[in-house]
């Protein structure tokens, strides 16, 4: 057996909240030729993460955004790196909380997700962001 590497980048727009890149992550797993391995995902920046959530019902995603928000406002007078805006330091945060990487196995050339998984960018930035997304592959 001899294990095989390919390295890959996502490039997504996001709006505020969770936006689901379960597909361009899979296609990535499927231009590879790659058939069981592991996946691993990594967003390169530091106001936005990514978790593996619900994907059936959006209310569930609507209540992790309402609770993270609850958690840590924006605007709150206690930060003080506010450069970008009142949204600014509490993005940091909640990326900080969060996760900048996930990892995923795979099996005949598709991911090992449970039936009600799907892979989110969480953006905690009230604008839209371009955002990158590094995708590393490893299996035969």
């Amino acid at each position: 057996m001899t294990l095989r590497q390919q390295h890959d980048t996502v490039h997504v727009s996001t709006r505020r909240g969770l936006n689901d890149v379960t597909v361009d992550v899979t296609g990535r797993l499927r231009a590879s030729g790659l058939r069981d391995g592991l996946c691993t995902v990594f967003i390169r920046h530091t106001s936005a993460s990514l978790v593996i959530q619900e994907n059936a019902d959006p209310a569930a995603r609507r209540d992790l955004e309402a609770y993270l928000d609850r958690l840590v406002p924006d605007g709150d007078p206690l930060y003080t790196h506010t450069a970008e805006g009142d949204d600014d330091m509490p993005s940091h945060v909640k990326a900080a909380l969060t996760r900048t990487s996930e990892q995923i196995p795979f099996r005949g050339g598709e991911l090992v997700l449970g039936t009600w998984q799907g892979i989110y960018v969480w953006e905690h930035r009230t604008g839209r962001h371009r955002r990158e997304i590094a995708v590393h592959l490893v299996g035969e």
